[in-house]
């Protein structure tokens, strides 16, 4: 995965190298709404029932927008829709079957899908390696009063959000047991809610294999327009294919199903989505909490946010909004 980022030489590289490319802009949206997200079981069930969910999803996607145009008042939102196709696992139908059945579903639960996307593509997209290139910005963030002991985050592919508990394994023979100590979450306050997030791990061909976590966090920084690959975007829109008839690798990383809707990325983002995301999610926010940022980029997003009269958070993660959906009543 390279150098670790918690090397100071890391550090500066990133400096060096953001002072000289041209970075690149993109037309932004205020706000991305991700409308759902569902496992090769779910697109086994029938119309009826994905027509229904995404009725329950489109009330909240209604309440978002109707949120925005107050707060943006006088301003018109720009808001656009994602729906994220699980790619990446593999099982599910093939695009010619399960786009037009997705995008026709929403529409009759009256919803509009602006924006179609592969998962595999927040792991490479055409020249692009995009989950290497987010991996090399995490930054760990040793525990208070710790001595770097502990391999970093690009060594051992996982990632805390604070101190490990303490165990007796390994220790020698007859020596005495050691005093367990909890795990401790860094910004506690006043307890702690410690996770450990598996970011990869190695397949038979000694490739990372991405985790769920780890490409949702991609797919999350794509969505906030952060990603630039030497200043280049990554994963620019296109127009679904005429032909789908294809494999999922031969489609485009992000596929625009509407003619003319607004833009991918957005100052901030709103996933609505089953409560049984929600441990993914929280892993999702403590990688991002981690990433750092390229400086010409986070610039960029200030100054255009600024020149809107646009809060936008400092901190990344805090860009990041949820719904997550319970049980149906029936």
């Amino acid at each position: 995965m390279g150098v670790a980022v918690t090397e100071p030489a890391a550090v500066a590289r990133f400096d060096e190298d953001e002072a000289t490319p041209r970075t690149d802009g993109q037309p932004l949206s205020h706000l991305s709404v991700e409308l759902g997200h569902l496992y090769r079981e779910d697109y086994a069930r029938d119309d009826a029932a994905l027509v229904e969910y995404f009725r329950r999803v489109g009330s909240w996607y209604e309440a978002a927008r109707d949120i925005a145009a107050r707060e943006l008042a006088p301003v018109r939102p720009r808001v656009c829709t994602t729906f994220l196709v699980d790619d990446y696992s593999g099982g599910i139908p093939p695009p010619n079957e399960l786009i037009p059945r997705v995008v026709r579903l929403a529409g009759e639960a009256g919803v509009t899908i602006d924006y179609v996307a592969r998962e595999s593509g927040c792991a490479h997209t055409g020249d692009s390696a995009v989950a290497p290139l987010v991996a090399a910005r995490l930054v760990d963030e040793p525990p208070p009063g710790t001595t770097g002991v502990r391999p970093p985050a690009s060594v051992t592919g996982w990632l805390s959000n604070g101190e490990r508990s303490t165990a007796g394994a390994g220790r020698p023979a007859m020596a005495p047991s050691p005093q367990w100590t909890p795990p401790r979450e860094n910004a506690g306050n006043p307890h702690s809610v410690f996770v450990d997030v598996e970011m990869w791990n190695l397949g038979a061909d000694r490739l990372p294999r991405w985790s769920c976590a780890f490409l949702a966090a991609v797919w999350q920084l794509l969505r906030l327009g952060l990603l630039r690959d030497e200043g280049r975007l990554v994963a620019v829109p296109e127009p679904v294919p005429e032909r789908l008839d294809v494999p999922w690798r031969d489609l485009p990383a992000v596929m625009r199903s509407t003619p003319r809707p607004a833009p991918f990325a957005a100052y901030r983002t709103l996933s609505i989505m089953d409560s049984r995301f929600l441990k993914t999610e929280h892993a999702v926010r403590t990688l991002i909490g981690a990433f750092a940022a390229q400086r010409p980029v986070l610039e960029q997003l200030a100054r255009r946010a600024g020149q809107e009269g646009i809060g936008l958070p400092d901190v990344v993660a805090d860009r990041i909004g949820y719904v997550f959906l319970g049980p149906s009543w029936r």
